[in-house]
């Protein structure tokens, strides 16, 4: 899922390509892209984009009028700019038509999640805010205390919605790097100086990818936005040395995400488990790198 540097990055393409420039037609075709029907997405033809925001995972386009244009890219949605006609494939969402070029909302795979909506005034916009945090604009003392509002796992707290804005399960994962922190370590166990490591990891990680991606959307329309980039420390990186110290990353698969993490830096050289994993292998889970080796060189020897 596209989040907080991918969207800055989106927003920086966008800008001056659709920014003061009319929509003359959108064209839906997905039935299920249009979440809302009030007021009636026909309202925003002939809109000039007067502003364009960013708000948690969504991107808003501001138009004349008082009205918004919520778009939500979930997992797969990404968008593509052509300054030709453009041929809409079994992908394309929707198509968005200005006099120089057309922006195509698409989705891959067969669960369409990704959305649009269209909302009246700073009202109805404030409905698809999930109230989180920005930690970009957030200081040491209001991040500490969103943090260890509820007692979670630093994972799971970092891609709260409601907790802090943009941060999904890529990001957190270089976060929690930076920080050397544990992704299962819970948020009310945090000493004050993990607190103050954590919010410093937080915003010269997200400023780090937002300029680097900005910089590159200056260059280019980007195209291929994935959670996976050459350059992260572990997200995407399983099995691969950590640039730091060499350790081989790990990872724990759940629901459809997983952690990544580098044992030396983060948990002390302990393998962490996922409850069913931990369920299933009981006392056969290796409990460190050491330990994971010797089951692995014995596996070998007694298959040899």
């Amino acid at each position: 899922m596209p989040e907080l540097p991918d969207i800055v990055a989106y927003i920086e393409a966008l800008q001056p390509r659709i920014l003061n420039q009319p929509i003359k037609e959108i064209r839906l075709l997905s039935p299920f892209v249009l979440r809302s029907f009030d007021p009636p997405l026909n309202q925003a033809f002939g809109k000039t984009v007067t502003e364009i925001r960013r708000l948690g995972k969504r991107i808003v386009l501001g138009l004349e009028d008082d009205l918004f244009l919520v778009i939500h890219l979930m997992i797969a949605g990404r968008f593509r700019w052509s300054e030709t006609a453009f041929k809409a494939n079994r992908l394309t969402l929707a198509t968005f038509f200005f006099p120089n070029g057309t922006l195509a909302l698409t989705e891959a795979g067969t669960k369409k999640r990704a959305s649009i909506y269209l909302a009246r005034g700073e009202t109805g916009l404030a409905a698809h805010d999930r109230g989180g945090l920005e930690p970009l604009d957030s200081d040491l003392e209001s991040f500490a205390a969103q943090l260890t509002l509820e007692n979670h796992t630093l994972k799971r707290a970092l891609t709260d919605p409601n907790l802090f804005s943009g941060i999904g399960n890529a990001y957190s994962d270089e976060i929690l790097h930076a920080a050397g922190l544990s992704p299962l370590k819970l948020t009310k166990r945090l000493e004050q100086d993990e607190i103050a490591r954590l919010f410093e990891a937080t915003k010269s990680t997200l400023c780090l990818w937002s300029a680097k991606l900005s910089d590159e959307a200056r260059q280019r329309f980007p195209e291929k936005v994935t959670a996976f980039r050459d350059g992260m420390a572990v997200h995407g990186r399983y099995g691969k040395p950590c640039p730091r110290c060499g350790t081989p990353v790990q990872r724990i698969v759940y629901a459809e995400n997983e952690a990544n993490y580098c044992p030396s830096c983060q948990t002390g050289g302990r393998l962490l488990a996922d409850r069913a994993l931990s369920r299933l292998l009981k006392e056969d889970w290796p409990r460190s790198l050491e330990e994971l080796e010797r089951k692995r060189t014995a596996r070998r020897e007694s298959d040899s």
